[in-house]
């Protein structure tokens, strides 16, 4: 290709070793305006006589009828996630660590949405009460039935981490109990604490005190 027709520099664009484009990663913030006056919160934007589920890097504001569960990775016997159901929905959350001046969720999103289309998944980006939405649809086997198994995954960056919800049941589908799960989604409150840590690093659960490992229970107090 001869000079007076190649690409200027900075239009090239960059792939990673899987061929991804990476030119032009956003990362910016993705956050609702209103955020640190409806959620999700830091720790240090909420009154600490406030009731939560104390659950270490998150807690989760008790409410009628929101069922909890902890995610315990076998091996290690470590406490991954917290799963809620509410609202005919299952929400599993997790929080990260984040640089201070920069978000995750823009970058995050795409790798998921690139893993799922790689799987043979439909993804779509919709523009959600909280940003942009990932909505896949995967396909089931017809050993299980058949059809798509819908899966929304949201994100917020919050200073210095980001707390990342995936939604399955009802609210992936249906607007009115999405809207009812977001509710307890922004109640929520991150601990991510003073010490340093690496970029997308999960930040550490505990089980909450009087509740034995690997237990269910409603989470309606502290």
């Amino acid at each position: 290709m001869s000079d007076d027709t190649a690409q200027p520099a900075d239009e090239l664009e960059v792939r990673d070793p899987e061929g991804h484009d990476v030119t032009g990663v956003d990362e910016s913030k993705s956050a609702p305006a209103d955020r640190e006056t409806s959620g999700p919160f830091d720790a240090s934007e909420v009154p600490s006589m406030r009731p939560y589920v104390d659950l270490g890097g998150i807690k989760v504001a008790p409410r009628e009828g929101l069922q909890m569960r902890l995610e315990v990775e076998e091996r290690t016997k470590r406490v991954v996630a917290v799963t809620l159901e509410y609202a005919e929905s299952v929400l599993q959350v997790q929080a990260f660590s984040a640089p201070k001046s920069s978000g995750l969720w823009n970058r995050v999103r795409d790798e998921i949405a690139a893993q799922f289309a790689s799987q043979g998944a439909r993804v779509q980006i919709e523009n959600g009460l909280l940003g942009p939405e990932l909505m896949t649809e995967s396909p089931v086997p017809a050993e299980q039935g058949g059809g798509t198994r819908p899966v929304r995954f949201f994100a917020v960056d919050g200073p210095r981490w980001m707390l990342r919800g995936v939604l399955m049941g009802r609210g992936a589908v249906d607007a009115d109990a999405r809207e009812k799960t977001l509710e307890v989604f922004r109640e929520m409150v991150v601990v991510r604490g003073d010490q340093p840590m690496p970029p997308s690093e999960l930040l550490p659960l505990k089980v909450p005190a009087g509740v034995g490992q690997g237990a269910t229970g409603e989470a309606t107090q502290a």
